[in-house]
């Protein structure tokens, strides 16, 4: 061999090389982006949850009422089973408090042309979030008029029923994406390890030459591909986590919808999905190397 032959020596990649790298990014980049989704749809539905939780309808009662006619209208709304959870489902409103917020919210004092504080004493009840459509509201508002001391029960219709159809139709799309990117995803993800393997087909049919089982074939790829599908499962997680984290210092109301329980699953299930959708490529692609002939494997 010439010295020029030595100094421009090309290093050639065995036969058989697996591309463990290339693998591992694909199936945690694919992964990411399914968890950006499924973590988009768990704010929305947070966020569904509380404005659900904040439909509140307003009862106001007589001006001359007693504090036990008073208590026994609590009582009664107490028991309703439309009524939300929590100690603050139903919330008691003086006039005197209603008075003050709203010349806090407005800085005008009505009482000084008025003489007097014409607003009433209320209740604030939060309703379930399945008596939320307007035939149940209706209901409810007819049902709670009817109670003695009751002068009016008032909510805002076109609202309610503004939130009930744009929340919906929300959580519509953003599903449907979710399952259109994860089938998109595991296409991603199965062509990405059927390529992979396809350099290693002829190590297959060598392992096929000297006698080797099916199954003892199979079984260290399949192996291998839960194991990059678990280790691509972490990463994927791990910059979930990162921008999750990164996008709360810069939007501090993100904490207030955020799920961490929800969360915790959608990490599991990203693991759980690579190391599925890696081992059941795999074990296509191996079974169908192990089928080919040697003029097809060519």
């Amino acid at each position: 061999m010439s010295l020029g032959e030595t100094r421009f020596k090309v290093r050639k990649k065995k036969l058989g090389t697996y591309p463990y790298i290339s693998v591992i990014l694909s199936i945690t980049l694919a992964l990411f982006v399914i968890g950006v989704f499924g973590a988009l749809v768990i704010y929305s539905k947070e966020l569904e949850r509380i404005v659900r939780e904040n439909v509140k309808i307003q009862v106001y009662l007589n001006t001359q009422i007693s504090d036990t006619q008073r208590n026994q209208i609590e009582k009664g709304l107490a028991s309703k089973p439309y009524l939300g959870d929590g100690k603050d489902a139903i919330t008691f409103v003086s006039k005197d408090q209603a008075a003050k917020q709203f010349i806090e919210e407005t800085g005008e004092d009505f009482k000084n042309f008025l003489g007097e504080n014409p607003l009433r004493d209320a209740y604030l009840v939060r309703i379930k979030e399945g008596f939320h459509d307007s035939e149940n509201l209706k209901k409810i508002k007819t049902e709670i008029e009817q109670i003695g001391g009751v002068f009016q029960v008032h909510y805002i219709e076109n609202v309610i029923d503004s939130i009930n159809q744009n929340l919906t139709k929300i959580g519509l799309v953003l599903v449907g994406l979710v399952v259109l990117l994860l089938l998109v995803v595991m296409l991603l993800i199965n062509n990405t390890l059927r390529l992979a393997l396809f350099s290693q087909r002829f190590l297959i049919r060598s392992m096929q030459l000297v006698g080797a089982r099916n199954w003892f074939i199979q079984k260290p790829f399949l192996y291998r591909a839960s194991l990059h599908g678990f280790v691509a499962g972490i990463l994927a997680s791990t910059l979930l986590i990162a921008l999750i984290s990164f996008a709360t210092q810069r939007v501090a109301d993100l904490a207030l919808i955020q799920n961490n329980n929800r969360l915790l699953l959608l990490l599991a299930f990203l693991i759980a999905l690579g190391m599925l959708v890696a081992f059941l490529s795999t074990y296509r692609a191996v079974s169908k190397y192990l089928k080919l002939s040697l003029d097809e494997l060519y």
